[in-house]
């Protein structure tokens, strides 16, 4: 009899007695008959032992709970941190799994041997040959590559089990994780620096070997993007000759030059702009600076004050024997009205001037 079996026959023993106890002292049964259940209970259980060793003959009791005891088999086995190389060199991911195998052959016809040890190596070999080709950048993909290609019992080189692997877990050391980050940056910014640099060069070689060509090229491409302004083309025409003529480093053309001393035609001014008395020279006169002047500050043309201050201008230059150039501001910015020439006394003197562009400066 095994422990187990003598354990129960106790239990029950005992369980009997409780129950016969409860059942004579509910009935009261006579005195004589509680001797009597004690020797059933003591000659029961010590019969049935009896027999039982009777039944199991010479073999030892530790034999037999050895026989009849289920066999204990480990059949999983973790590993962790175990690195794989990847397609790149010096960058090796680390891999962690829950390793199972089964048993091929019977433990009785099988050769002593680790069969933990076979399933690892087995599952490593599979995973180590997917891993050898991917590149590191992609860990959490490979992740599940594994883990769907590892989900299979498939046998091991030996022939002795069969091996998978499951709880699989596939990354890169933390410091690699960050220089991949890092190159990876790297390559974005040298990519769109890259694609800068195309579109630098082609637009200086469109605008040198196109548009810059020949002063021709210049002006249908001036023209093709002002083309409701054909004035505003030819008005131009300088300008493109001379831009024309620093893209290519050469001289100006001699048939172009003359461009360079005409005065814009009225045919390219707007209808209302002021025409100015024509330069003598290609020199800048003193109309023109005072012109500009007036301009910076704000007098733009038509302001009555810059009627005034020319007008005071010119009386202090005429002190200075410079009348001539005083009489050319005065025909420039305050020419001599019908109104003026019949009124003999209109404000002659400075005091008078200066009054007069005071209060039009409060105004």
């Amino acid at each position: 009899m095994t422990t187990a079996r003598k354990t129960t026959t106790v239990f029950l023993t005992l369980l009997c007695g409780l129950l016969l106890t409860i059942a004579g002292l509910t009935n009261r049964w006579p005195t004589w008959t509680w001797p009597t259940l004690a020797v059933l209970l003591l000659v029961v259980p010590a019969a049935a032992f009896r027999i039982a060793s009777l039944r199991r003959g010479s073999i030892p009791v530790s034999f037999e709970e050895q026989l009849t005891a289920p066999p204990v088999e480990r059949t999983e086995h973790h590993v962790s941190h175990v690195a794989l190389p990847s397609l790149w060199d010096d960058y090796r991911f680390v891999f962690s799994a829950t390793v199972r195998w089964h048993l091929i052959k019977s433990p009785e016809t099988m050769p002593v041997l680790n069969p933990a040890g076979l399933a690892v190596e087995a599952v490593l070999s599979r995973a180590r040959s997917i891993t050898e080709k991917r590149e590191p950048t992609q860990a959490s993909l490979i992740q599940h590559e594994l883990s769907g290609a590892l989900s299979r019992m498939s046998p091991e080189p030996t022939g002795h089990l069969q091996a998978m692997a499951e709880n699989i877990n596939l990354s890169l050391p933390q410091q690699d994780q960050e220089r991949l980050e890092r190159l990876a940056e790297v390559r974005k910014e040298g990519a769109v620096w890259e694609h800068q640099r195309k579109y630098e060069q082609s637009k200086r070689q469109y605008l040198g070997e196109d548009v810059l060509k020949d002063t021709g090229s210049a002006v249908v491409w001036w023209l093709a993007k002002n083309e409701e302004h054909v004035e505003r083309t030819v008005a131009d025409l300088p300008l493109l000759a001379q831009l024309t003529s620093a893209a290519n480093d050469t001289d100006i053309p001699e048939r172009l030059q003359n461009l360079l001393s005409e005065p814009p035609s009225e045919s390219a001014m707007p209808e209302n702009a002021e025409v100015e008395p024509e330069p003598k020279s290609q020199a800048r006169t003193a109309e023109d600076h005072l012109s500009g002047f007036f301009d910076s500050m704000g007098f733009t043309e038509g302001d009555i004050r810059r009627g005034m201050l020319a007008k005071q201008i010119s009386n202090i230059i005429t002190k200075q024997n410079q009348h001539e150039t005083a009489e050319g501001l005065l025909r420039r910015f305050d020419p001599p009205t019908a109104s003026t020439q019949n009124d003999p006394e209109g404000p002659t003197s400075d005091d008078d001037a200066t009054d007069e562009t005071s209060t039009s400066a409060r105004t």
